[in-house]
């Protein structure tokens, strides 16, 4: 096998997520099991360590500070001790605070917590006294007993953030994929949308009704802008200073000449002053259109659709307000979520989109402002308010 097909191989297994699963574990489970070897070992170190040098204390004199090999011997002890009488009379110590010692209280637990970490030793020294020396741990084996903790924590750290690049390496890959698609769907109705723009004008040389003819380049127009949309999707977004009440008009204009007989579509907009908001017209119209769209849906050939634009000092209010079927509150948020649908038939894509668009596009917010079921539902968009 050639070098080439060997990295080609190594690296599909290095995709699976399986493989690198199995690998982590295993490398956690041997970081584990080294730390707790060195604990083990150096324990056993230390406890040697001191039982020699309680020996030699014993052979030396305990108390015989002076005698530079005593010195000796206890400067280069790292391990805090404390050496007692048959009393437990504190006789002399060292790596402990004073305060410990000047404690009754505190010594007993530090006594008692020297006991329960290591048994401590009897020095029979040359004089024929007995004397107890407990004795704790270094700072070397107190920092790596913690180690496995630390590790564990660092483990799972990387973990997440393995997990974490992982997705947003999956959504970055997905998201490159839906944008070539929406981009050559654009660029593939392009040519059939120019040809019905020329059958329109043949249309209109000819003897018919030319209302009908209207809308039907109503609707072409309609199908150029959605095109449009398409086109747009992963390309910087311009935002412009845009006529709200305006550019909802339009929307509901369009679709009151197309929705049901038994359903109305009222909107309040065109009454009142202009309000003005930095908006992106072609996207957020299609906001509008998924939530009419979504109105009708729920309605089911029946109802009423209201559309309200109210403001603040700050906002711009726009309340699509239908008669329809409603949803739970346990709903409100998981609507906003890809491929979530309350719909027999759908992509359940409309509404994720319509968020993106407003909140990460425009800076506002989407959200459901009130539903129950069998009621209705209103769906709130919010717009930071611009002055000119």
């Amino acid at each position: 096998m050639k070098l080439p097909e060997i990295a080609r191989v190594v690296w599909n297994v290095m995709r699976n997520r399986t493989f690198v699963t199995v690998v982590w574990i295993a490398l956690c489970l041997f970081s584990l099991v080294v730390s707790s070897v060195l604990v083990r070992t150096l324990r056993e170190k230390e406890t040697y360590y001191v039982s020699m040098w309680s020996y030699a204390m014993g052979r030396l004199g305990v108390f015989d500070d002076e005698d530079p090999l005593v010195m000796e011997i206890i400067k280069s002890n790292t391990i805090p001790f404390i050496i007692t009488d048959d009393r437990l009379q504190v006789e002399y110590y060292h790596l402990v605070p004073d305060a410990v010692i000047d404690n009754p209280r505190l010594l007993r637990e530090r006594l008692d917590e020297n006991a329960s970490l290591n048994a401590p030793i009897v020095i029979n020294s040359w004089d024929g006294g007995r004397h107890y020396v407990f004795y704790g741990e270094s700072l070397i084996l107190r920092a790596l007993k913690y180690m496995p903790l630390v590790q564990l924590v660092l483990f799972f750290l990387l973990m997440l953030l393995g997990f974490y690049t992982y997705r947003v390496s999956s959504d970055s890959s997905q998201n490159r994929v839906w944008v070539g698609l929406a981009k050559e769907t654009a660029h593939q109705l392009g040519t059939p949308i120019s040809s019905l723009l020329g059958w329109i004008e043949y249309l209109r040389s000819q003897p018919i009704d030319q209302s009908v003819v209207d809308e039907m380049n109503k609707d072409v127009h309609h199908l150029q802008k959605i095109t449009d949309r398409f086109s747009k999707i992963g390309s910087q977004t311009e935002l412009s200073p845009v006529n709200i009440n305006e550019l909802i008009g339009d929307c509901v204009l369009y679709f009151r000449n197309r929705i049901p007989r038994n359903v109305s579509l009222e909107y309040n907009g065109l009454a009142m002053a202009p309000v003005q908001a930095m908006a992106n017209s072609a996207l957020f119209e299609w906001v509008i259109e998924n939530l009419l769209k979504n109105s009708l849906d729920a309605l089911q050939g029946k109802g009423q659709i209201s559309v309200a634009v109210s403001t603040t000092d700050k906002w711009i209010n726009i309340d699509v307000k239908d008669t329809g079927k409603g949803m739970p509150k346990s709903n409100f948020k998981k609507i906003f979520n890809p491929g979530f649908t309350t719909k027999t038939r759908g992509w359940g894509l409309g509404l994720s989109l319509s968020r993106r668009i407003v909140e990460e596009y425009h800076k506002g917010r989407i959200f459901v402002l009130e539903s129950e079921v069998g009621r209705g539902t209103t769906f709130r968009i919010q717009l930071k308010r611009l002055y000119l």
